[in-house]
């Protein structure tokens, strides 16, 4: 199978199982909005629910994958698979060790690390948000697990399996926090929360088993293995600048808990509806290019991996340009479909969508991102996007603390977009420095005619909507039917323009969701 065909393939099954996970996302927030609404309540929820969530980002989502599936890869590519699994067995034991003391301490200082993430939270939700947080404080256990657990199945090109857990651990979520909430509230979804992570640790291990961790597995932890060393080398800087995004959003959610109650509430439904296009398609093209790319390297075929990069992001910006701009045009519509039921009311919807839009704006840099920076890990570069980062970082505070007095909750959404914009360009700027030439002409003529039929589908999609408003839009039937036909027709001319202009990136959109129903 050519290298083009397994990247459209991993994509794919990447592409479908996280468009599912996020769905179950939404229904889980969808039913916290409706018993809840945009209250302090939700506010101390998902403050307390930041720094476990910021450890799943980076040790499922990222950091710990990239630094430990180039030297696992490594050792596979050399045909060494006993000692790739002896660094897995000692990477495995010191993360066990490392995440139970660090649960406990978590648990300890709770209080100490609430301030850290919502330091201005009125006092009756801070104490709940504590207790919330020493709840939920045991998953971090299992998300380790599962980013480890991650690197070693992506390593053998087997994608399915880790996606699958996404779903668990959403549906771990819910059914638990409709179990539990009726007596619990809100504290019957953070126990959920670790058993969601639970199962999606749980339903990786049999492939674990089949790939060699019971025939390889040895107890030890030394620290001076060269696969450890190099590990911890590539890593640290990884979880450094892999934070930055988390960093940044924490900073807006630290300016957000000194607005009205409700706000970091609507800021964090604001943001996951910016994160489906990119969580789902943004990370399943970098994730699924990610082992070729540390394959090209390994090969010393530089041409064909600077080609690998350009055309990823040329395939992130074929998806998330566009569904940036149709977040925009439908922004309303689809926060009203997904959360005006219960307690939530049409004021929210219109407060929460506001949000979004300037959020959306800047979803290809983040997407573009992702891309980058992975091309810098492929080449063992961690440094760069490390230093850079931290640039953003002081960036972001400024533009928050200017921001928020002119636009409010507006501001600090449109201050993480602009510094992510930022961000994206300088470290493409230099990835150009270090690797040569890109044919970054390839880009931008792609870029313009992504954008082109990107506000042609957006313009249309508007138009389609605001017919709707003429009929009873207070009815789910009609705002189903409402986002459903705007985005379904919104896409269908998205593709069909896109396919009359050749567009290489549509072809392999196609053939990475294709392949999942064949």
């Amino acid at each position: 199978m050519r290298a083009s065909n397994r990247v459209a393939r991993a994509a794919g099954i990447i592409v479908i199982t996280s468009l599912l996970s996020r769905v179950l996302g939404f229904v889980r927030e969808q039913i916290m909005a409706a018993k809840f609404g945009l209250s302090g309540v939700t506010d101390a929820y998902f403050a307390a629910f930041t720094i476990p969530d910021i450890l799943y980002t980076l040790l499922v989502g990222g950091a710990l994958s990239s630094a430990f599936i180039p030297v696992f890869s490594s050792y596979l590519h050399q045909e060494n698979e006993k000692e790739a699994w002896k660094f897995a067995s000692i990477a495995i034991n010191l993360v066990t060790l490392t995440m139970v003391i660090a649960t406990i301490l978590g648990w300890i200082y709770a209080p100490y690390l609430l301030p850290l993430v919502a330091y201005k939270l009125p006092l009756q939700y801070r104490e709940l948000a504590i207790e919330l947080t020493r709840i939920i404080f045991p998953s971090v256990i299992f998300t380790a697990f599962n980013g480890l657990q991650m690197g070693i199945l992506h390593s053998y090109k087997h994608f399915h399996t880790p996606a699958y857990g996404s779903l668990l651990y959403n549906i771990g979520i819910i059914g638990t926090g409709l179990l539990l909430s009726p007596w619990l509230g809100i504290k019957g979804f953070s126990y959920g929360v670790v058993v969601g992570v639970f199962l999606s640790f749980l339903i990786q291990v049999p492939a674990l088993v089949q790939h060699g961790l019971t025939k390889y597995y040895v107890f030890s932890f030394n620290l001076l293995h060269p696969g450890i060393r190099r590990t911890v080398r590539l890593m640290t800087p990884v979880v450094l600048a892999m934070s930055v995004n988390q960093i940044n959003l924490v900073i807006n959610q630290n300016f957000a808990s000194s607005l009205d109650p409700g706000t970091i509430s609507a800021l964090r439904l604001a943001n996951r509806l910016m994160m489906l296009p990119l969580g789902v398609f943004g990370a399943a093209i970098a994730v699924a290019l990610f082992p070729n790319l540390n394959e090209l390297v390994a090969r010393g075929e530089n041409k064909a991996f600077k080609e690998a990069v350009i055309f990823g992001l040329r395939a992130t910006f074929f998806i998330n340009i566009p569904a940036a701009v149709g977040l925009i045009a439908l922004g309303v519509p689809i926060v009203r479909l997904l959360f005006e039921h219960g307690v939530f009311t049409h004021e929210q919807t219109l407060r929460t969508a506001s949000i979004l839009s300037f959020y959306a704006l800047g979803i290809f840099a983040q997407a573009g991102l992702q891309m980058v920076m992975r091309g810098f890990y492929a080449l063992h570069d961690t440094l760069t996007p490390l230093t850079f980062g931290l640039v953003t970082v002081a960036l972001n505070y400024f533009l928050n603390a200017t921001l928020i007095h002119s636009l409010g909750a507006e501001g600090l959404a449109l201050a993480y977009t602009l510094t992510g914009m930022f961000d994206f360009i300088t470290l493409l700027f230099l990835f150009r420095r270090k690797v040569g030439p890109l044919g970054l002409k390839s880009l931008v003529t792609a870029t313009v005619k992504i954008v082109a039929v990107s506000a042609v589908m957006g313009i249309s999609v508007w138009f389609i909507a605001s017919l709707f408003e003429f009929l009873s839009v207070q009815r789910l039937a009609v705002q189903l039917a409402q986002v459903t036909t705007a985005v379904v027709l919104g896409v269908g001319l998205y593709l069909a323009f896109s396919m009359f202009l050749k567009m290489p990136e549509a072809r392999f959109v196609l053939e990475a969701v294709g392949r999942r129903f064949r």
